[in-house]
């Protein structure tokens, strides 16, 4: 398990010297910087009596700071789901395949490390990362805007850890695909299109029922019947974001099919891992 732990340690120092990383946090904290100076907020009893971007005015309207706050962070979850997923799929596709590059594999291989702790250690390292970007852009803008509002939302955290969970997916798809063929190209790709397939899983029932009977419907419906339904996920992850409702039980099934699915294709890399020679 020391071991596992040191494999996901050496990764995050790998990202940490990749300059899009340091592009992806510094992006973020430049977002918030700017935000916090040019965001002014004029908040009377829990409501926005005012608000001024850039000096320019925004509104006049009194709404209440909740109010304001639920759609804001409604929308930031949706950008955040596929924003981030889109951009972490293409940054992180070449972590396994490097970790599979000749001459380091049999390095790695010939140190007191068991295949599948690095299997997992690279997987552990790159939802990491993930986790740390997702987190550090949420936690900041709470606390951007609970500064700027006496209002302290923290819901936009728990529909990240939502998202988080979506990503952890579809990197197992990724790093899976490596230990079939190593290609960044590829697992990139293929975690665009899980993440693509993901949204078309979530309308499954009404695709289905403007296909015609047949074949083709039947093998439509088993297809998309493995694959999480990430569209939906990120409609959860933004309605928890925004302190508004969801059907109950949504969020844990949804979660517990995303679980299983990351599961059951890293058990089968890890099954390829033992079998493979370099």
């Amino acid at each position: 398990m020391k071991q596992m732990f040191r494999v996901a340690f050496d990764l995050l120092l790998e990202a940490a010297r990749r300059k899009w990383f340091l592009a992806l946090f510094g992006a973020i904290t430049l977002v918030l910087v700017i935000l916090g100076f040019s965001l002014q907020l004029e908040v009377v009893d829990g409501a926005i009596a005012g608000s001024k971007l850039f000096g320019s005015m925004l509104s006049k309207e009194i709404v209440s700071a909740n109010r304001v706050m639920s759609g804001l962070f409604t929308v930031v979850a949706y950008l955040a789901f596929y924003g981030g997923a889109f951009f972490l799929a293409l940054a992180c596709s070449d972590f396994a395949p490097e970790l599979l590059a000749p001459g380091r594999i049999e390095h790695l291989l010939s140190l007191p490390v068991a295949r599948w702790q690095l299997l997992f250690g690279t997987f552990l390292g790159v939802v990491t990362l993930a986790a740390l970007g997702s987190f550090y852009g949420a936690g900041g803008l709470t606390i951007l805007l609970g500064v700027k509002t006496g209002i302290w939302n923290w819901n936009l955290l728990l529909g990240s850890a939502v998202g988080w969970v979506g990503f952890c997916a579809l990197y197992s798809v990724m790093l899976t695909t490596n230990f079939f063929v190593r290609s960044a190209a590829l697992s990139g790709a293929l975690g665009v299109v899980t993440l693509i397939l993901g949204v078309v899983a979530s309308f499954r029932e009404s695709i289905s029922v403007a296909m015609s009977e047949g074949i083709g419907r039947t093998l439509f419906s088993w297809a998309m019947l493995p694959i999480p339904r990430l569209g939906t996920l990120a409609t959860v992850a933004a309605n928890l974001a925004g302190s508004l409702p969801n059907e109950p039980g949504m969020v844990g099934r949804l979660l517990g099919g995303c679980i299983i699915f990351s599961v059951a294709l890293l058990s089968i890399a890890a099954w390829r891992f033992e079998r493979k020679d370099f």
